[in-house]
């Protein structure tokens, strides 16, 4: 989790005075920073720790921690929301991820986050929703990301001019982006206008490694145009790289057929 989450504001900070002296001890201000420091420190590890498959059990200490410090804390019930959806606990994630939501609605990673929950349900309406409400934060550090689901979710609910819209947005904000290259090369193939689709597939090529998708939409392009060397160039690396994908089955069908 590299992109940074948005801090709660703190209450307001108790002053206790004397009448005697006029006496300012700053004890509770002292109090306040280090229980907000003492959070932040358990959201962070319990995140870090997140990532290491072997230390699962340490992050779900230091997040039921942070939650323990701050019940409200829209952070740690998102960490716990990632930790529960990761060992398939999905009612107790989706219960994490709402309240995450509940107590920070301008919370754009979690909306984003909890976008990809729902799509992964094929909850796919629900999921735009949530895509549409990262993708319209503008300060949102992975606004290009947001929009680049937005599109995959849309085009899932078939609605092909808004997938196109919000892949070309996503590109405006980061001209290489892979995800949203391939994508719109697909949709440009499906489209019949193999030129463009050839032009997003190729910038995609640059900038990442090939996948079975991409390597699949090479064979199609190239067929095509009749390039044949490099219809079966891409189908080579298709089959060497990815013998068992689904892909690799739809080139074996379609040589088939040709033949």
């Amino acid at each position: 989790m590299s992109a940074k989450f948005k801090k709660l504001p703190l209450a307001a900070l108790l002053l206790s005075i004397f009448l005697g002296g006029c006496v300012t001890t700053g004890m509770p201000e002292r109090q306040e920073v280090d229980l907000e420091k003492a959070l932040e420190t358990h959201v962070q590890l319990g995140l870090r720790y997140l990532q290491d498959p072997d230390n699962r059990e340490q992050s779900r200490r230091h997040l039921n921690k942070a939650l323990e410090l701050g019940k409200k804390n829209p952070m740690a019930h998102h960490g716990l929301a990632l930790l529960y959806q990761v060992d398939g606990e999905l009612d107790i994630a989706e219960s994490h991820f709402e309240k995450a939501l509940r107590y920070s609605d301008g919370f754009s990673m979690a909306h984003t986050n909890y976008g990809v929950f729902l799509y992964k349900q094929e909850r796919y309406k629900e999921a735009l929703k949530q895509f549409e409400y990262a993708s319209t934060d503008l300060t949102y550090n992975r606004r290009s990301f947001a929009l680049v689901n937005y599109g995959r979710t849309a085009a899932r609910l078939g609605l092909i001019e808004k997938a196109k819209e919000a892949y070309s947005r996503a590109l405006a904000l980061n001209p290489n982006l892979a995800l949203a290259l391939i994508e719109m090369a697909e949709l440009k193939f499906t489209d019949g206008d193999y030129s463009q689709s050839k032009q997003y597939l190729d910038r995609y090529g640059k900038r990442s490694r090939q996948t079975p998708q991409s390597l699949w939409l090479g064979v199609r392009i190239e067929k095509v145009f009749g390039n044949r060397d490099k219809e079966l160039s891409y189908a080579l690396a298709l089959k060497n790289l990815y013998p068992y994908s689904a892909e690799t089955l739809k080139y074996q069908e379609l040589s088939g057929n040709d033949g």
